[in-house]
């Protein structure tokens, strides 16, 4: 064997373990958006990017174009670790002081709004990369705006509902909370903060709500404003500087999220973690489950029994990771098998006769 022939060897076989390191490395992403309220960029998302219907989506494109609502599962801060308020600034809050996302901080009263009432509430966030952290979800003020920049000031001090790890059903976090008592439009805040232990990563929301039977196209004020009902043929159109009235949002169904997906501009499209191949924590000895054949019918991890995400889910790997690397690690063996042999016979020098 020549020295170049050896020195080719030891290349090809010294690159194998950081080849399979990589493999091993799991992605740290996590990614998602509340859906239950609907957050603005994922009802502006599911109204469609390129062509919008209510009025608030299609100045939010105008503003700040379609690729912000493509990456409505990705409005984070990367660093925040806890501190929001100090990384974003007033009038920003809905964008989370990110440019790409500034349509959202318009100031209006005709943004899409959940219909919603006072007391316990199911909330939805769905995440598309699940790990493990804590929500936070505030609401605004009695005489709160929409016509106005969103403000801290405009929010409660401390959040109406918290959890920390709720449970992923269905590729959403589910989670409980009683919403406080208000009158016409308002908003609810949401803050996802990773753990600590996993990353200073943070994920923010703007869900548009309306209280009581009041237009979802006016402004509420808390105040006690609402009119008395009248024949359908004779109720005034709301003011909305202009606008057509707020319509009632929708979440973006599972197929425009793997439409879509293709569009994003986040890593992976937002969608890093094989949701669908998942150890439980509640028995980590437990077999993976297997890929849902539609979509439509849920292709998430059930929670367990303590009401956990997926063990996986804390570092953004997935059992699929695992099968990944055990594949990727009997090819590179293979490979090196087969250029020792080769190696091997290349030493050997044919003589053309047998010995005697």
């Amino acid at each position: 064997m020549t020295a170049r022939r050896k020195a080719a060897g030891i290349v090809a076989l010294g690159v194998a373990p950081f080849a399979l390191t990589g493999l091993l490395a799991p992605p740290a992403l996590a990614h998602g958006t509340l859906t239950d309220p609907v957050s603005r960029v994922s009802a502006c998302f599911a109204e469609g990017p390129e062509n919008p219907k209510s009025a608030a989506c299609k100045a939010a494109v105008m503003a700040g174009g379609t690729q912000a609502l493509y990456d409505w599962n990705g409005l984070l801060i990367s660093n925040a670790a806890g501190k929001h308020r100090d990384l974003i600034p007033d009038g920003k809050l809905c964008s989370a002081a990110d440019e790409k996302f500034k349509g959202l901080d318009l100031p209006r009263a005709d943004w899409p709004a959940s219909p919603v009432k006072a007391g316990k509430h199911t909330f939805e966030y769905r995440a598309t990369a699940p790990h493990g952290g804590s929500f936070e979800l505030y609401i605004t003020k009695p005489g709160y705006d929409p016509t106005k920049p969103l403000a801290w000031s405009d929010l409660e001090t401390k959040p109406f509902a918290e959890v920390t790890d709720p449970a992923l059903v269905n590729g959403s976090y589910v989670f409980e909370g009683t919403i406080p008592e208000r009158a016409g439009k308002q908003l609810i805040y949401t803050v996802w903060q990773r753990s600590p232990s996993d990353s200073p990563e943070a994920f923010y929301a703007c869900s548009d709500v309306v209280f009581g039977d009041g237009s979802a196209g006016t402004g509420g004020t808390g105040d006690g404003d609402e009119q008395k009902e009248e024949p359908e043929a004779e109720k005034p159109k709301p003011d909305t500087g202009g606008e057509a009235p707020a319509s009632t949002p929708s979440a973006p169904s599972e197929n425009a999220i793997i439409e879509g997906a293709e569009k994003s501009s986040i890593e992976h499209n937002g969608h890093g973690d094989d949701d669908a191949n998942t150890v439980s924590k509640a028995d980590p000895t437990a077999p993976a489950a297997e890929p849902a054949a539609d979509p439509e019918q849920g292709n998430a991890p059930q929670p367990n029994a303590a009401g956990q995400e997926d063990a996986l889910a804390d570092t953004g790997g997935s059992s699929s990771s695992t099968y990944l690397a055990v594949g990727g690690a009997a090819v590179l063996a293979a490979g090196a098998a087969v250029l020792f042999a080769s190696q091997r016979r290349r030493a050997v020098k044919p003589t053309g006769r047998q010995d005697g």
